[in-house]
């Protein structure tokens, strides 16, 4: 056999040889690069576990902080009110009774007049019963004055008799005491007189 054509024969087995270890030798590296990667995940998997569970921890903590700080705002607020209810409750007559206090001024002055002067004395009577006013309108105390022929309110009016009249039955024929309401809520009722049929004469 020339030697050229032996060397091209043992170049061809030598190729054939590496054809039929290429499979062998790619297998050999895929499996090499799986091992790699599982020891890779193996080494990363507990690091990132245990970053992940601090994160958590440390967010928890987060929470349970601004939970304890809302917690004492809500608590605060919550005395603030009460105090502030208490003090509406104490001095929510303090407008009123300054009011008053002129009120019994002039009283006190009327009765301190000896001079024995009836218009003075009626002059007196009549200041105080306009600083009284004021004082009601101050705290928005108005009156229940019914008029005669109004239909009786319940809510509003109390009868304290009933008199025979021209007028529709249960209407108002007089009004014997002024009522009083605050704010729209009835302090006292108007006392009033009602009307009823006339009996029949016999």
């Amino acid at each position: 056999m020339p030697p050229s054509i032996f060397r091209i024969f043992r170049k061809g087995i030598a190729m054939s040889q590496e054809e039929h270890k290429q499979p062998e030798n790619e297998a050999l590296e895929a499996e090499a690069v799986q091992d790699v990667a599982a020891e890779t995940a193996e080494a990363e998997t507990p690091e990132t576990v245990e970053s992940l569970t601090l994160k958590v921890e440390d967010l928890e903590a987060q929470l349970a902080d601004i939970g304890k700080y809302h917690q004492a705002d809500l608590q605060n607020l919550h005395r603030r009110h009460q105090e502030e209810l208490q003090a509406a409750h104490k001095f929510a007559s303090k407008k009123f009774a300054e009011e008053l206090l002129k009120v019994k001024d002039y009283l006190e002055m009327a009765l301190l007049d000896q001079s024995g002067n009836f218009e003075a004395l009626k002059m007196g009577v009549e200041m105080t019963l306009t600083e009284l006013k004021r004082a009601f309108e101050q705290a928005q105390i108005q009156e229940i004055v019914p008029q005669p022929g109004d239909k009786l309110d319940p809510h509003r009016h109390q009868a304290f008799q009933t008199v025979e009249s021209e007028q529709e039955p249960n209407t108002v024929v007089a009004v014997m005491q002024k009522g009083y309401t605050l704010h729209d809520r009835v302090l006292r009722p108007a006392t009033v007189s009602v009307a009823k049929a006339k009996e029949a004469a016999e």
